[in-house]
């Protein structure tokens, strides 16, 4: 009987581990799309550089870009920019920041990199920042 027990609870173990992959995080754009509206171009719009479209590079392009982690030239990590320590710095003056200041980094960091890759050149829904 015993036996028979523990390979119940392995198959059970298995089936667990088995689905697992099913209840990752489904990044939500939307979220993406408020957070780089709110955030990332208000930043932007201040700086010489100017506001930069999700439209204005492939999803090659920004994927590569994400992977990278590097923003300003190489300067910082675009994952600061994501981070809550960075939210909470803003929070005050940015209520996007502050709405999604308990948002886990790599879900925001998923949200951010769906809206970009929906709205990119070669997307489904090519997007600008107006």
């Amino acid at each position: 009987m015993t036996n028979r027990k523990l390979l119940q609870t392995a198959a059970a173990l298995a089936l667990l581990v088995a689905a697992a992959p099913a209840l990752a995080y489904d990044a939500d754009w939307k979220r993406g799309r408020i957070y780089y509206r709110s955030v990332c171009t208000s930043c932007h719009v201040a700086l010489p550089v100017g506001s930069i479209n999700p439209s204005s590079k492939t999803k090659a392009e920004w994927g590569a870009y994400l992977q990278a982690d590097r923003h300003a030239k190489g300067k910082d990590k675009v994952s600061q920019y994501v981070g809550q320590a960075y939210r909470n710095s803003i929070k005050a003056s940015n209520k996007a920041a502050e709405k999604f200041v308990a948002v886990p980094d790599p879900e925001l960091a998923d949200d951010l990199k769906a809206f970009l890759l929906k709205g990119a050149k070669d997307g489904d829904a090519p997007a600008s920042c107006s």
